[in-house]
C-alpha cells in the first residue's frame, strides 16, 4: 500500500512538474543518495536510515571529505542531495560554478573552533603567532568573525561575513594568517599556533569543541547546515520525507545525547 501510495504521488508531481518544466525521478522507492562528510552529517544520516527504510523512503549515503565534490556531483546529477554546507558555503559555490543548488531544510548548527595544542589559552599566544584558517571564502570570513569576537584581531567591518585577511585593520599581535583546506586543518594542528577548524573535521580527528576550542561561536550562530537539492528534484517524496525526518524531534535528541553541545539544532 505504502509502495503504491508513493507511485501516486510521484505521478502527481511529474504531471505537475511537467507543466513547469521540471523533472522528477521516474521510481521513487529507488534509494536517495545522499552526499554528507562524516562527522556529523553521515552519523546522523544514519540514525535515520532504518526509520526512512521501514517508511518506504531508502537512502543511501555517499561520504566525501571535501566540501567541493558533494556540490559539483550534486549539481551534475551523480547523487541526489546534500547534507554538509552552510547558506553562505552555498551561495559562494553557486555565484562561482554557475550553480543553482537550492536549499531544502535547516537541520543544525556547528559552531565553529579556534584550537590549540601549543597554547592553553589566546592569550598565551606569541607576537607573530601562525594562525591557520579554513581557505574558501566563506569560512575564512566566518573564522575572521570569531577571532574579532575573541579580541584577536579588528575588522574593517565588523559583520560582513566575506572577509578577507586583507580586511584585517588591527592585529596587535601580528598574527600571521594561513589559509589552508578546510579538511586538512587537524593535521597541521602540530604545526601552527592557532587553527580554526570546522566542527565536523574537529570531531572527525577527536576534539571535543567545548572542552578543546580556545574561542568557540555562540549557539546564536546564523551558520546552519542544509539539507540541499536541485530545483528540478526539490519536490521529490523522497527528499521531503528526509527533510521531515532531519527535523524531526528524535533527531534534535540524537544530537543533543552524541554530540554534547558541540553540534546544536537549528531553531
Amino acid at each position: 500500500m505504502l509502495r503504491r501510495t508513493l507511485i501516486l504521488v510521484a505521478a502527481a508531481l511529474a504531471l505537475s512538474a511537467c507543466s513547469q518544466g521540471v523533472e522528477t525521478p521516474a521510481d521513487p522507492s529507488a534509494p536517495l543518495i545522499v552526499g554528507a562528510t562524516a562527522v556529523p552529517h553521515a552519523e546522523i544520516l544514519e540514525f535515520l536510515k532504518p526509520t526512512l527504510a521501514a517508511e518506504g523512503f531508502p537512502i543511501e549515503i555517499k561520504v566525501f571529505n571535501d566540501y567541493v565534490q558533494p556540490n559539483t556531483q550534486l549539481a551534475e546529477k551523480r547523487i541526489d542531495a546534500n547534507y554538509f554546507q552552510t547558506r553562505p558555503y552555498l551561495d559562494e559555490f553557486n555565484a562561482a560554478r554557475g550553480a543553482t543548488l537550492i536549499t531544502i531544510a535547516g537541520v543544525h548548527v556547528e559552531p565553529l573552533g579556534a584550537y590549540s595544542r601549543k597554547h592553553r589559552a589566546l592569550a598565551d599566544l606569541p607576537d607573530g603567532a601562525d594562525v591557520a584558517l579554513p581557505n574558501d571564502a566563506s569560512n575564512t570570513g566566518r573564522s575572521l568573525l570569531l577571532l574579532q569576537s575573541a579580541g584577536l584581531i579588528t575588522l574593517r567591518d565588523p559583520t560582513n561575513p566575506l572577509q578577507t585577511v586583507r580586511d584585517v585593520t588591527g592585529n596587535p599581535r601580528n598574527v600571521r594568517f594561513r589559509e589552508i583546506e578546510a579538511a586538512t586543518l587537524p593535521r597541521v594542528l602540530d604545526q601552527v599556533d592557532l587553527a580554526v577548524i570546522n566542527t565536523n573535521y574537529a570531531l572527525d580527528a577527536g576534539l571535543k569543541p567545548k572542552t578543546d576550542a580556545l574561542a568557540l561561536e555562540g549557539g546564536d550562530s546564523p551558520y546552519v547546515n542544509y539539507l540541499v537539492a536541485r530545483p528540478d528534484n526539490q519536490n521529490d517524496p523522497r527528499i521531503q520525507a528526509l527533510a521531515t525526518a532531519l527535523r524531526s524531534q528524535a533527531v534534535k535528541d540524537f544530537i543533543a545525547q552524541k554530540y554534547d553541545g558541540a553540534v546544536v539544532p537549528a531553531a
